[in-house]
């Protein structure tokens, strides 16, 4: 049986790890699906990329309130997923041939297969070919990554569905699109398909769309949602079936009785699960916890001594910045044995790109009172800062929540034009444990900057330092 120092296993993130810090060691990699992982592939870099074009395409419904009169004549569909993915490919492609025949890699056994533990430290991977490699291995990297929640809808299988896994590369676009799910991917594609004019509905079984923001911002997005698309809320998706003309006919239950609405294509967005049961940890001693992901310590390691893990398999924080980061965490630990460091998840962003777009930091308001934590809060309106004028906005805000004793601040969430850029020195703040006092005065702010949000926000907090 073949034995190597180290096997990674997943090349989204756990692609980082190898480089020439690892030549003189006998490395294995296996992928799967396709080099690069989620990010690269079907998660945030091509939706950012559409989001971009559905921004874009936004403009024309928007200008007039500047002067400025303009039409959308045409979206070209093809030309834009095309432009997409006629970059990414090449790079998935890239990734692929560098680690299979660089020369850089002559140390590094690259297995295209899925990979499942089938006994301690010993992997068999059932390649794309049709053979099988079975080898064992004195440390491992878990890093497989998720893929999208398929419910149990009655009919839904038989009918026929994207996920984000699929939708963004449909041969044309649709004139009506459902999307059951009302977290952050069917908020960014119900943005980038409905500026490309599709009809789009929402399907969500809560009363409030992005419900685990924070409360005030989900419940803004949720109206102004509710003017851009046909949002159903509380309302439970229980058949779907496709008709001979190929529409798709969905069934739902609400509190006042039952809805149906017929659609031409149907996007499930419920959220996604780690891919830990694909490995067959039980064979190795890895343990997982009750949402399936790989139980790890504060240096990513499993249960198993010399086995990691890292990213959405293991992290509830489903988000590339996090699988980054860990990624760091496990290489450092593997090449410094005796001296290893810690994950830091203290203050993990995220940012939803839809229209407004959404960014959020710490704990809400929600948390702060469930867990009784004192706070004080200030609430600063786009509409109120200069540049907020300039771009007309009516319905953004930055809500800043900070400990009334010491300053520190506890919880950021902003929603409206580039938010998850005008988080970002609130991130830095908390990060390295700047008070808000402090952060509001004694430094300058651009002016009439958007940063100015954050600014005003943290000036309205009602902090009294000692002395």
């Amino acid at each position: 049986m073949t034995h190597y120092d180290l096997v990674v296993i997943g090349t989204g993130s756990g692609n980082t790890i190898v480089n020439k810090r690892f030549a003189d060691r006998k490395v294995a990699i296996v992928e799967r699906g396709t080099f690069g992982g989620t990010c690269l592939n079907v998660g945030c870099i091509p939706t950012k990329m559409f989001v971009h074009a559905a921004d874009v395409a936004a403009t024309p419904s928007e200008s007039s309130r500047y002067g400025v009169d303009e039409q959308l004549l045409d979206v070209r569909w093809p030309d834009v997923r095309d432009r997409i993915f006629g970059r990414i490919d090449p790079i998935a492609a890239g990734g692929s041939e560098y680690r299979h025949h660089s020369p850089d890699n002559a140390n590094v056994t690259v297995y295209d297969g899925t990979g499942r533990f089938t006994g301690f430290k010993e992997l068999t991977v059932d390649n794309k070919d049709g053979s099988t490699s079975v080898f064992s291995a004195d440390q491992f990297v878990l890093a497989t990554g998720s893929r999208p929640i398929v419910p149990p809808i009655p009919g839904l299988e038989e009918t026929g569905f994207h996920t984000s896994n699929t939708i963004m590369r449909l041969d044309e676009l649709p004139r009506r699109l459902a999307i059951i799910g009302s977290g952050f991917v069917a908020a960014e594609f119900a943005h980038v398909f409905a500026s490309f004019g599709v009809e789009v509905t929402i399907i969500a079984r809560s009363n409030v769309l992005l419900r685990h923001e924070d409360g005030e911002l989900a419940s803004a997005y949720t109206k102004i949602a509710q003017e851009l698309y046909d949002v159903r809320l509380n309302h439970e998706t229980v058949r779907v079936a496709r008709h001979e003309d190929g529409s798709i006919a969905l069934k739902m239950l609400h509190p006042a009785g039952v809805d149906t609405l017929v659609v031409d294509e149907l996007l499930v967005a419920v959220g996604r699960e780690p891919n830990s049961d694909l490995l067959n940890l039980d064979a190795t001693g890895v343990e997982i916890d009750s949402e399936a992901r790989v139980v790890v310590d504060k240096y990513q390691q499993t249960t198993v001594d010399g086995i990691y893990a890292l990213g959405d398999v293991t992290t509830p924080h489903q988000l590339k910045h996090v699988a980054n980061h860990e990624a760091r965490v496990v290489k450092h630990n593997l090449l410094n044995p005796d001296d290893r460091v810690e994950s830091d998840h203290r203050f993990v962003p995220h940012a939803v790109f839809s229209a407004p777009q959404i960014a959020s930091v710490g704990l809400t308001e929600e948390q702060a009172k469930e867990r009784g934590i004192p706070y004080v809060k200030a609430v600063q309106r786009y509409a109120d800062i200069a540049y907020g004028w300039a771009m007309e906005d009516t319905t953004g805000f930055a809500k800043i929540l900070a400990d009334p004793k010491t300053g520190q601040i506890i919880g950021a969430h902003i929603m409206g034009p580039q938010a998850p850029t005008v988080i970002q020195p609130i991130i830095q703040a908390m990060s390295f444990g700047l008070d808000a006092y402090s952060m509001a005065r004694q430094q300058y702010w651009i002016h009439p900057a958007m940063p100015e949000l954050i600014e005003n926000a943290l000036l309205q907090l009602d902090l009294h330092p000692e002395g």
